[in-house]
């Protein structure tokens, strides 16, 4: 009963006429972000963060938490009809929404995919209602070992859920903790990784990173890729809406276990993108029509878009309880957070429960207001995507030098920003997660600081990682985590080596 009644006081917050603006308004630039290949929540946000820094911080996570469901919504727009993914996590939404398309059904294909979309967050944002003040009425008893502890899981589930190279993962991640190591120890006072050099004694600031990494290094892999949108014209008309919706109350089997998968991924942190993709399986594999997927199939596009915006929505639950983020949008929220001086965590919901539950009130509200402009502005964003992307580029590089050299009005950020965003560019050629490398610049400090305390609390043993059974066991977790992908590697080794041996002995 005290969550509805919260979520009623939270309500009142997000319901104000500027709120409500600004909702609208994020979900618009949302929508816009998902739609522009390359782009994305993560890169979104990171671009328009610099914008909410002369709001109140209530109505600024507002805005970028509605640019977020925007970028779920505005995903598949340009899968469905382009056949070009918006986002990762719209790839398995081209399978079979681009062939709807092609078979003249354009406006069904796309109001199962914004139904499905809202659905999964819907049902995200119900678990972070319920959840999240239990968690973080939990985690009010965590220490310094117990975060740390977290956190390390948190570094080791990306080990084992991405399908990049874990040596790969590592070293992405490994550049991240050397950003963030940059400038004045706040402990010791020692100048670290600064050679010599009085403009890295400041460091480098968590947005100039993101905005180049995100915003610059997708633009300029883009512009090589040369895209050129051509694509199914569609317009979305009530008749269609209703005829859909009729239809989609047989696939109710599909939209639990997809958004039962997408939470549990988005939780863990595995992220949109492997939720997308096993939802499509998960959904194949359960249809009677499995064998026809990827020829216009309406189960195909409810599984992975139900299960990515579950995921993409329950990402937001760590991050708010525990103060780890689930996800790289996630991750860039989280520094937005900081940078208003509020500090996600379980202390969040004691000291700032407006915020919070105005926030989580938004969450709501949010997914309702993506719902309808997505369903009454497709026209308007399918002409957007008409526009030669030679236009387009140089308006969003434009948007990045500004976003950076806003956070301090320094030019020196500008020249960071360029150089991250050609390390983006390289990492991204080079197929390395960025990923990783955003939550250690993110959790570098944290993390560090949570070790040294515990550390000084067991006078330097190890020990006190495994003095209790919460952090025992969360640490055990984590180093199995760390060394799934090489027991999993060993284990195919020796499966593939019995293959051989097995069928010379049949020989013999």
């Amino acid at each position: 009963m005290e969550e509805f009644s919260a979520l009623l006081g939270g309500m009142q917050v997000a319901l104000s006429p500027t709120n409500l603006l600004l909702m609208f308004a994020g979900v618009f630039l949302g929508v816009l972000m998902g739609v522009l290949p390359g782009l994305g929540g993560a890169n979104g946000i990171a671009i328009l963060l610099p914008l909410t820094f002369s709001m109140n911080p209530v109505s600024a996570i507002i805005m970028l938490s509605c640019i977020y469901w925007g970028s779920l919504f505005g995903g598949a727009i340009t899968s469905i009809l382009f056949n070009i993914p918006g986002c990762s996590y719209s790839v398995a939404t081209t399978f079979d929404g681009y062939p709807m398309a092609k078979r003249g059904m354009a406006g069904e294909a796309l109001t199962t995919s914004f139904t499905a979309s809202f659905i999964g967050a819907f049902f995200a944002v119900v678990l972070i209602t319920f959840l999240a003040p239990l968690i973080a009425k939990y985690a009010l008893r965590f220490g310094p070992p117990e975060f740390f502890a977290i956190m390390l899981l948190t570094f080791a589930s990306f080990m084992s859920m991405g399908k990049e190279a874990p040596i790969k993962v590592i070293s992405s991640m490994m550049i991240g903790f050397a950003l963030a190591c940059v400038g004045i120890d706040v402990v010791t006072g020692a100048l670290r990784l600064t050679f010599g050099s009085m403009e890295l004694m400041r460091g480098f600031a968590f947005l100039i990173a993101v905005i180049g990494m995100f915003g610059l290094g997708e633009i300029l892999v883009s512009m090589e890729d040369g895209l050129k949108f051509q694509g199914v014209a569609a317009k979305i008309d009530p008749r269609v809406v209703l005829k859909t919706w009729k239809m989609l109350g047989k696939h109710w089997a599909n939209f639990l276990r997809s958004m039962v998968l997408g939470a549990c991924l988005g939780i863990a942190p595995a992220g949109a993108t492997p939720a997308s993709f096993m939802g499509y399986g998960i959904a194949k594999k359960f249809s009677k029509n499995g064998d026809k997927f990827g020829t216009g199939e309406m189960d195909g596009l409810i599984g992975p878009e139900t299960a990515n915006n579950a995921a993409g929505t329950a990402a937001l639950l760590p991050m708010l309880t525990l103060g780890i983020p689930g996800s790289p949008t996630a991750a860039v929220l989280l520094g937005g957070l900081m940078i208003w001086g509020l500090q996600p965590g379980p202390l969040l919901f004691k000291e700032q429960p407006d915020f919070v539950w105005g926030l989580i009130a938004s969450m709501y509200l949010g997914n309702l207001a993506a719902l309808i402009v997505c369903l009454t502005t497709v026209p308007l964003f399918a002409a957007i995507l008409r526009v030669p992307f030679t236009i387009i580029a140089p308006i969003i590089l434009a948007a990045c030098s500004i976003g950076a050299f806003t956070v301090s009005s320094a030019m020196g950020d500008v020249w960071y920003m360029l150089v991250f965003g050609i390390v983006g560019y390289v990492l991204k050629k080079l197929k390395y997660p960025l990923a990783p490398l955003v939550l250690a610049l993110v959790l570098g400090n944290s993390a560090e600081n949570a070790f040294r305390q515990a550390m000084l609390m067991s006078n330097g043993s190890v020990s006190i990682f495994y003095a209790n059974g919460i952090v025992s066991t969360i640490m055990s977790l984590a180093i199995f985590m760390f060394f799934l992908p090489m027991l999993t590697w060993g284990y195919d080794k020796l499966k593939s080596g019995r293959g051989p041996s097995s069928t010379a002995a049949a020989d013999v």
